[in-house]
């Protein structure tokens, strides 16, 4: 069973870890200050179902549209995309799973999709399982 995020692990590792490491000139500011019920929806999404039917099926495709909404709605006022990557990675790592590239590879792959034209939305989230199953790996205990 694939095991979702919660708010409080978002909060507490995925912001806290853009924060330390992704902040380069431009900080992150407080979690606090996030959009009232933006995240949420960014969390639940890839595990919602209609008619019975999952709509994003498997972890790759989860990720993939957990990836695509949190760069492309905005849950907060600034380090969408840095926050976008280490709440990917906190999703994979609680699945036993890993990406294995490099930080500036996967921030310029954020920014691609943050840039890509909202109308190519299915194919941007095709790309982005793309990019997640091509470097994925399994997470080892040393990470």
């Amino acid at each position: 069973m694939i095991k979702k995020l919660s708010i409080n692990e978002v909060e507490f590792l995925a912001h806290t870890l853009a924060q330390k490491f992704l902040a380069w000139d431009e900080p992150i500011p407080a979690f606090s200050t996030r959009f009232e019920n933006k995240l949420e929806s960014c969390l639940e999404t890839p595990f919602i179902t209609y008619g019975g039917t999952t709509l994003y099926r498997g972890l790759v495709n989860k990720a993939a549209i957990l990836f695509y909404l949190l760069v492309k709605n905005h849950p907060f006022q600034n380090g969408n995309k840095r926050i976008a990557v280490t709440t990917l990675l906190l999703f994979l790592m609680k699945n036993k799973k890993w990406i294995k590239v490099g930080t500036q590879e996967f921030y310029n792959f954020a920014v691609w999709v943050a840039q890509s034209p909202p109308e190519l939305k299915e194919d941007t989230v095709k790309a982005v399982a793309s990019f997640i199953r091509q470097n994925m790996t399994e997470a080892t205990a040393s990470r």
